[in-house]
């Protein structure tokens, strides 16, 4: 089909409309696109065993490396061996009426009968994570304390038996006061049935005591024959051993651009295009006299929000990002990986242009919109690929504007509320709007800020679907049955 592409136009390679100033491509052209199969990930499997003491952030660690490693398509699922407990305790209280005490002595060394329960529970879930991986699973996190060499031997000796599956530690360790505080205090009040009968007073006089009966027995990883990762205060400090291989290395990048400063994000789409306004996708278009408005009124939008904080403002090299950002004074950094979807020969297309001369492809873009690719263009799939390294810069980041387009923005939004990718295509980031992130140990508070200046609506309905995706936004800890979850 692209020789015959070749052949009709005298073998010349079609530039970009975006450069040549191209409007609809030539009608011959039969069958633009086809869909892109998700990556084989299949041989990826990995036992990541967290180790640290309570509040010391492994459960925030576990979650942001499974929303991470879930957003490029890897099987991940955390499994929390303090969450079987409760979910064994509620069983045996509903059954037989005992109710267990898991008050901090449950938890000291020298309650024999309870380490022998605590030790079956971390090798129950350890098992009900291998059979996961078996049937298709990549990266499995064994969320405990795992605080004794005897412990991670026992953990490493049964993943050996595993062929083709390996196992990681990943330590975290905090030795900042304020931030340790700062867990105890969420967990006291996060709604942990441990503590569900106590004022927070209470409750945070025992966790602390449980802490301390850890303490007595921690031990860190000092084992020379362990692959392992040791995160000091959530990325200050970062110490690896035996990483090995792609999906390992990935992962050990990943910890080292965290922290837990605070911070915002704030996206914004360009202001209102001439093409939005002529319906047409693509292109390299200035702004519209309203998108021109827009862009005058957002610095003071920004400046409401945020007072005299640092702020930089990163836009893509297309010029109705450039010029939506150019009245606000901030350092400005252009990324060529925030450029638009590159929709190919339907590049400064109308969708009615689009679906009368290729109704085929048309129809299987609505059919699977995150993975359709545009002929000489990109799918969802493909950009989320090419922003991976623009996480990595946000992680590593403090407060950011980001000013995109529709596209990349619903990519970079998913990554931040951990939302499947057949939702991905259909979230709503309207013109004119300014969407404020605030990361937190669970999840991130959002704030929608819209301007009173008119624009067209671009966003297009799932198809055949009887609601769009629904985002729900919450930074609270979920308790749940780990077999489950």
């Amino acid at each position: 089909m692209l020789k015959q592409f070749d052949e009709v136009h005298g073998g010349l390679t079609r530039k970009s409309s975006r450069e040549s100033g191209l409007a609809t491509p030539p009608r011959s052209v039969v069958g633009i696109g086809g869909k892109v199969a998700k990556p084989d990930y299949s041989e990826a499997k990995i036992v990541l065993a967290m180790v640290g003491l309570p509040a010391r952030g492994k459960s925030y660690l576990s979650n942001k490396l499974m929303r991470y490693l879930k957003w490029l398509e890897y099987e991940v699922k955390v499994f929390n061996v303090g969450q079987l407990r409760r979910t064994r305790a509620k069983a045996k209280r509903e059954q037989s009426g005992v109710q267990e005490n898991h008050s901090a002595e449950y938890f000291s060394h020298d309650n024999k009968e309870a380490n022998q329960l605590r030790d079956k529970l971390a090798e129950d879930c350890l098992e009900m994570l291998i059979q996961w991986l078996k049937e298709g699973g990549n990266v499995g996190i064994h969320d405990a304390t795992n605080s004794t060499k005897e412990r991670r031997a026992m953990i490493s000796n049964r993943v050996a038996r595993e062929k083709g599956i390996v196992v990681i530690f990943l330590e975290s360790l905090c030795d900042d006061p304020a931030v340790i505080a700062a867990n105890v205090a969420l967990k006291v009040s996060s709604g942990d049935p441990d503590y569900m009968n106590m004022s927070r007073e209470e409750a945070e006089r025992d966790f602390l005591e449980r802490i301390r009966k850890y303490e007595k027995i921690y031990e860190t990883i000092t084992e020379p024959n362990l692959t392992y990762m040791k995160v000091m205060n959530v990325g200050s400090q970062v110490t690896l051993c035996n990483i090995h291989g792609y999906l390992q290395s990935r992962i050990a990048f990943y910890l080292m651009n965290l922290h837990v400063k605070p911070r915002s994000i704030f996206f914004s789409r360009h202001g209102e295009s001439v093409y939005n306004v002529e319906g047409k996708i693509g292109g390299d278009a200035h702004l519209s006299p309203r998108g021109q408005t827009y862009a005058k009124a957002l610095p003071q939008l920004i400046h409401d929000n945020i007072g005299d904080a640092n702020l930089t403002v990163w836009t893509s090299t297309l010029q109705r990002t450039i010029e939506t950002a150019q009245n606000l004074p901030f350092t400005k950094l252009t990324w060529k990986a925030l450029d638009e979807l590159d929709a190919g020969v339907c590049d400064g297309m109308t969708y009615e242009e689009i679906e009368a001369a290729y109704p085929e492809d048309f129809a299987n873009r609505d059919e699977d919109k995150f993975n359709y690719r545009y002929r000489g263009g990109e799918s969802y799939r493909d950009v989320v690929v090419r922003l991976e390294p623009i996480i990595m810069e946000l992680e590593r980041q403090e407060n950011i504007l980001i000013i995109g387009h529709q596209a990349i923005l619903r990519c970079l939004y998913a990554y931040f509320h951990n939302l499947p990718q057949d939702d991905l295509p259909y979230i709503k980031i309207p013109l004119h709007t300014v969407i404020k992130l605030t990361p937190k140990a669970y999840g991130c508070d959002e704030e929608r800020y819209t301007l009173p200046i008119a624009a067209v609506d671009t966003h297009r309905p799932k198809p055949k679907a009887a609601k769009q995706p629904d985002v729900v936004v919450s930074t609270a800890r979920q308790y749940l049955d780990p077999t489950i979850a």
